[in-house]
């Protein structure tokens, strides 16, 4: 079990605010970036060390990926796409609406069991969910968030999907789903574990991480849309995610790095 110290309800505090009805040209040094809402807090740490070290700019916003992803298709300006999955950076590049050739994996998320309340997870979280001393249990929309699919797949590996359906209540997207549990209108609930590791804003209460053997591994994959092939700052940035001082920004938020 995870002792945490410092409780915050997650806020998708964004390096830029995009707002897509009239977003502004970018300039040749200026990349929009779409982000997976799970990694809104790193890409505050990574962007001003990456400006600092190319002079580049990015501007970022957050939201679920399949919402991010049906804006992209829809024409917003987005020149990257980090994504909270595999799957949806593929999708674009089969659907000639992204670069295939510069994917890659950015991060492995992690999934972990959280409460704010200091005691309500003990060091086997499943045990916790069996006990069933809760009367909503946060998960991310599995339609919308690797986050909750993640977070399916682990209930229903320990054969608790349909009995806890009942208690089950439903962010949009993982950052909404840590909202829940901080805020007190759910008990518990799945979280990315970035959310309460934070590095510069660490949360109280307690946390189990999910085994792996639980749910299948959450490969955010990177990829340039059709809109970023010309844009050097959008290169560049994809480019300083592969770096050492990328990664160990990362990690620091308890991501794994192929």
């Amino acid at each position: 079990m995870l002792r945490l110290s410092v409780i915050r309800p997650f806020v998708a505090s964004l390096t830029a605010l995009v707002v897509l009805a009239g977003a502004p040209i970018a300039r040749a040094d200026e990349a929009l970036v779409a982000v997976a809402a799970n990694f809104a807090e790193a890409i505050e740490q990574l962007a001003p060390k990456f400006e600092a070290s190319t002079g580049h700019r990015i501007l970022a916003t957050t939201g679920s990926t399949g919402k991010l992803y049906a804006q992209i298709k829809e024409g917003a300006p987005f020149h990257i796409l980090l994504s909270a999955d595999a799957k949806t950076p593929a999708k674009l590049a089969a659907e000639g609406a992204g670069d295939g050739s510069s994917r890659f994996t950015y991060a492995v998320g992690k999934l972990a069991l959280w409460s704010a309340k200091q005691d309500l997870i003990g060091s086997d979280g499943a045990e916790t969910l069996r006990a069933g001393s809760f009367a909503h249990l946060a998960i991310a929309n599995p339609e919308l968030a690797p986050y909750g699919i993640a977070a399916q797949q682990t209930l229903e590996s320990l054969d608790l999907w349909a009995t806890l359906q009942p208690r089950i209540v439903m962010g949009e997207n993982i950052g909404q789903t840590h909202s829940m549990v901080a805020t007190g209108n759910a008990e518990l609930g799945f979280v990315a574990l970035s959310a309460v590791q934070s590095p510069t804003k660490p949360s109280t209460g307690s946390a189990w991480i999910v085994p792996q053997e639980l749910f299948q591994p959450i490969k955010q994959d990177a990829i340039l849309t059709n809109a970023g092939r010309d844009n050097e700052a959008a290169r560049a940035f994809l480019d300083y995610l592969k770096t050492d001082e990328a990664h160990a920004v990362i990690e620091s938020f308890g991501y794994g790095i192929e």
